[in-house]
């Protein structure tokens, strides 16, 4: 029946619908196999480079986490003898916070609790901060209220050596 069909065309015909199927067959091979593993290329390529730069950014942290250790760890070394105790009080009342000191006690072998009244708080992060970075020192607990006047707290600071 097809056979028949296809011998009652012209030659015309036949030459045009034979142009027409290799037409259709690329155009549906493009669209069904070529164009979608193009696609996926192009995304496997993006997320190779996006897992290129989380990497870099990781190693980037490793090696800062790293160097913070090491500072840590050489700092702790040149505390000359200084006690987290002395080292807490001594700092504190050098970071600006020598008013608002009130009590720096022991709480176990390697951490202290120190106690500040109306402290300012950007002075009393800055001086967490610093003392972390330059002693090797963590908060390894902070609880602070708002104290009277602007930007004052009263806050309780438990520090510890860092591992």
């Amino acid at each position: 029946m097809i056979a028949a069909w296809w011998q009652a065309l012209a030659a015309n015909e036949r030459r045009l619908l034979r142009l027409g199927a290799v037409a259709a067959a690329l155009l549906l091979g493009w669209a069904l196999v070529w164009h979608p593993l193009a696609a996926k290329r192009v995304e496997l390529q993006q997320n190779v480079e996006n897992q290129r730069r989380d990497l870099a950014y990781v190693r980037l942290g490793a090696a800062e986490i790293e160097r913070q250790h090491a500072v840590g760890t050489r700092s702790r070394a040149d505390r000359q003898g200084k006690s987290l105790l002395a080292l807490a009080d001594a700092t504190a009342r050098g970071g600006g916070l020598e008013n608002a000191l009130k009590r720096v006690e022991p709480v176990g072998a390697h951490s202290v609790r120190v106690t500040f009244d109306g402290a300012n708080f950007d002075a009393l992060v800055h001086w967490i901060e610093e003392f972390s970075r330059n002693d090797g020192i963590e908060a390894v607990d902070l609880s602070a209220d708002r104290a009277d006047g602007i930007g004052l707290v009263n806050a309780r600071v438990t520090l510890q050596d860092a591992p």
